[in-house]
């Protein structure tokens, strides 16, 4: 079986080890990754900021390098999300519109593919560590696939999680929202790393790229030992 991999922005500029951790975690499940060329932001941050008409045209260019792609799969929940709404960014009887939802349809992030069309909740991964888990509101609520994070977090031996106090709470990111609110998203921020710490694990993961930077680099300026690990880095194995 093969997969095209939807890399975002973050992954391809700022954490390309995530990335690489993706393929490796695709290839290990049996899967042949592949990764087109040419791609570009997902329209998101414009999409956000109430500018469809910007995102319009990286939609119709996502559709153009994903159309024949047997399967689409992103380590990023958020970018995935952005893909499921592309069809919506198209008036009823535009051909872009159902193109759209082809691809859309096709589109997985990295858990759901593993574990709901793939099902595969055991790779055999390998990962010594005492963690705990930063369920990101894109991957829970806006894809409500937080369960195939946790199935695949369950399975990897080595890796003990330990429960954070509130859970649901967002980590203050939110795209745009940290560059309108930036007080505010440093408040909610600070709560989250608190209850991070308070769990005392040696790393903190997360299925969302965009949420392991922000607490990644509120954990440096704390000068906190804790370790921010995508979810695809842990299914990859490695040890702290």
């Amino acid at each position: 079986m093969k997969a095209f991999l939807f890399i975002p922005c973050l992954v391809e500029h700022v954490l390309p080890r995530v990335g690489e951790a993706t393929a490796m975690v695709l290839s290990r499940a049996g899967v042949a990754p592949e990764l087109p060329a040419g791609q570009t932001c997902c329209g998101q941050f414009a999409y956000k900021r109430g500018r469809p008409d910007l995102t319009r045209p990286l939609a119709r260019r996502f559709v153009e390098i994903f159309e024949d792609a047997p399967v689409i799969v992103s380590p990023s929940a958020s970018c995935t999300a952005m893909v499921r709404k592309y069809p919506t960014l198209f008036e009823a009887g535009d051909p872009w519109r159902d193109r759209a939802a082809r691809v859309a349809a096709r589109t997985f992030e990295l858990g759901e593919f593993l574990v709901d069309k793939l099902g595969c909740p055991d790779l055999g991964s390998r990962y010594v560590a005492r963690a705990t888990l930063h369920a990101s509101c894109q991957t829970t609520r806006a894809l409500g696939v937080g369960d195939a994070t946790e199935m695949l977090l369950a399975a990897v031996e080595g890796l003990t999680l330990l429960p954070l106090a509130h859970p649901e709470r967002c980590c203050g990111f939110g795209g745009a929202f940290s560059v309108d609110y930036p007080e505010v998203s440093q408040a909610i921020l600070a709560k989250k790393i608190d209850d991070i710490i308070a769990t005392g694990a040696e790393a903190v993961i997360t299925a969302e790229p965009s949420c392991l930077l922000n607490i990644s680099s509120a954990l440096a300026k704390r000068a906190v030992p804790v370790k921010a690990l995508h979810l695809a880095e842990v299914l990859a194995g490695g040890e702290l």
